[in-house]
């Protein structure tokens, strides 16, 4: 998709600020570009954003689950 067009789905966001996000998303592996003249072109790298999502998923749930463990363990001593 080209990156005006992915901006067109942003209008909240500037076009700079888009650019610089496709940029990172870049660098950090999730999307690969192409260059078709003067524009240029993204697609999501699949497999790298599944990667992105299980780690995620992991450290939300470890984090969560302390923030639970953290919250009841206070809730009782309160409760003594």
């Amino acid at each position: 998709m080209p990156a005006g067009e992915i901006a067109d789905r942003f209008r909240e966001v500037s076009r700079p600020a888009i650019s610089q996000h496709l940029r990172v998303l870049r660098d950090a592996g999730l999307l690969s570009e192409r260059r078709d003249g003067t524009r240029r072109l993204y697609r999501a790298r699949r497999d790298r954003i599944q990667q992105l999502r299980a780690y995620l998923d992991g450290f939300w749930s470890d984090r969560l689950g302390a923030l639970k463990t953290a919250a009841e363990r206070e809730a009782r001593r309160k409760r003594s």
